[in-house]
């Protein structure tokens, strides 16, 4: 069973994760795009606005916003549904799951120095 991290551990954890994408010089993600992009990689397909904002209660614009600066890194990309024209799917890239690799990696790497 796995043990449970007090909040000064799961806030050192973050911390460290944090600092070894900041020194990567990847790109600095708020706490709301990384929420996103997340939810898109970890959550089964299909994906939309409304759903995002709905699962994550908040709203379709900042939704987009988040959308927009992931597609432009491309780590999401949009795609009009086929079945239903009205609906735009988000897609998750390779660019993506490299650089959530990477992050997960900084994760495990600080749960080691807990």
């Amino acid at each position: 069973m796995a043990e449970t991290l007090s909040s000064q551990e799961a806030l050192k954890l973050w911390h460290q994760a944090l600092l070894s994408s900041v020194r990567a010089e990847g790109p600095d993600l708020s706490a709301r795009q990384m929420a996103l992009f997340l939810q898109v990689y970890l959550a089964p397909p299909p994906h939309t606005v409304r759903g995002l904002a709905a699962t994550l209660q908040i709203s379709k614009p900042a939704v987009v916003r988040a959308l927009d600066t992931l597609g432009r890194l491309d780590f999401t990309r949009r795609r009009r549904d086929q079945s239903d024209k009205r609906n735009v799917l988000i897609q998750r890239t390779v660019k993506g799951s490299v650089f959530l690799s990477e992050f997960a990696d900084w994760v495990v790497t600080a749960s080691d120095t807990l």
